[in-house]
Parts: C-alpha cells; sequence; structure tokens
C-alpha cells in the first residue's frame, strides 16, 4: 500500500461518523488524563462544557441526573455561571430561559451578527395576533370562545397562526358541550419572549396601558 493509501486510511479511520455538536469537543490527550483525573474534574467547567454543546436549554434536572448533584448544588453552579458571563459583559450571555439554561449571544450585537451572518430577522407578530396570544398567556388554559369573548371578534385565524409559530398549543379539553379545546402557551413561546417560565411574566396590575387595536 502506498502513502498515500495509507495517509487516506488513516484518516478514515480518525474521522466521526458523523457530525454534530460532538465535533466542538476536543478529546483529552494522555498528558490530560494523567493530570485531570475524571473524579478531579472542576464541576463549574464540566457544566459550562455541556452547556455550550447543548441546542436547547438544559433544565436544571439534567445536572441532577447526570452528574449526581444535588439541585442545590446544581443550582448554585449554574447561577454562578450566569453572574460570571453577565460580570464580563462579553459577546455571549449565559440566559435562565425555558425552565433551563441556555448559551446566547448578547442582545446589543443581534444588528450586527444578522448582517454578517446573513441570519433573517425574526418575523414580528401583528396587533391582533400578540393580543389573541396575550389573552392566552394570561388566561390559560382558554378556549376558543372565551379568547373571542374577550377580544369581540372572531380569533379562529389568529389561533391558527399561533400554532403555526408554535407559539401556543392544545392543553386538554374543557368539560363544556362540545368539549372544545383548551389553549396554552409553549416552550417556544417562553424562549420568544426570553421568559424562564410563566410567573416571570408582568402582573396585570403592573402594567398600566394594557390595550390593543383589534385586527384580524
Amino acid at each position: 500500500m502506498g502513502n498515500s493509501e495509507e495517509l487516506t486510511d488513516n484518516l478514515n479511520a480518525a474521522a466521526p461518523a458523523e457530525t454534530g455538536p460532538g465535533d466542538r469537543i476536543a478529546e483529552q490527550t494522555d498528558e490530560d488524563r494523567d493530570t485531570a483525573p475524571q473524579e478531579e474534574l472542576d464541576l463549574a467547567g464540566l457544566f459550562e462544557a455541556l452547556l455550550f454543546l447543548s441546542n436547547e436549554p438544559l433544565p436544571l434536572s439534567f445536572f441532577v441526573k447526570n452528574l449526581g448533584v444535588d439541585a442545590q448544588q446544581a443550582k448554585i453552579i449554574l447561577d454562578s455561571l450566569v453572574d460570571e458571563y453577565e460580570e464580563r459583559d462579553g459577546g455571549i450571555k449565559l440566559f435562565e430561559i425555558s425552565n433551563g439554561y441556555h448559551f446566547m449571544t448578547s442582545r446589543r450585537y443581534s444588528t450586527q451578527i444578522r448582517r454578517i451572518m446573513g441570519y433573517a430577522r425574526r418575523e414580528g407578530l401583528s396587533k391582533g395576533m400578540l393580543e389573541t396570544l396575550s389573552i392566552i398567556a394570561y388566561k390559560q388554559p382558554i378556549v376558543l370562545a372565551e379568547i373571542e369573548e374577550l377580544r369581540g371578534v372572531s380569533s379562529r385565524m389568529m389561533v391558527a397562526n399561533l400554532m403555526k409559530k408554535n407559539l401556543i398549543k392544545p392543553v386538554g379539553r374543557k368539560e363544556l358541550p362540545g368539549r372544545p379545546l383548551c389553549y396554552g402557551t409553549t416552550d417556544e413561546f417562553l424562549r420568544y419572549f426570553g421568559l424562564n417560565r410563566l410567573s416571570d411574566l408582568p402582573k396585570l396590575s403592573e402594567i398600566k396601558e394594557f390595550s390593543f387595536e383589534n385586527e384580524e
């Protein structure tokens, strides 16, 4: 076998079977294994690495289940990482969002990043969709007839469009004649508005102006 064939075989053997987040894992060398035994790995660093590799927010339960730590210890480590990135005030922040923790770019650079990387700006919501979504968020679980009663106009199309955007979903049926579907918000709703949980929504009593123009 020639040298070129040997090199090709070596590269093929070394190449990963598939591409994905695992491609960003820098493998340990023999020296690393000698100097950093597994049981002595820095937990905060391991938390940080797992968060970096994840495409979705990781909940507290993920770390408790997989790393053998209790919930209080995991929360302390995660909150310290959030504070560390906040104090650093760089281009990456660790957000507590959608019932988990997730690395995201700093909001201050969103316009430049979208322009340079060619990312399309997230499509906004019409006033009618925002009104419908607000009613569902604060009144869930809620049926279509109740939404329409509060809005004063037909809202079937608004509900359908919000479902297409994965901002709301059916969450059961109400014990009324015909057993109509009830609607509630999704995890995507939390991510869209940068919320960690529904309790983070501002209280209606705190909102001085809460009015929308009816719009279909």
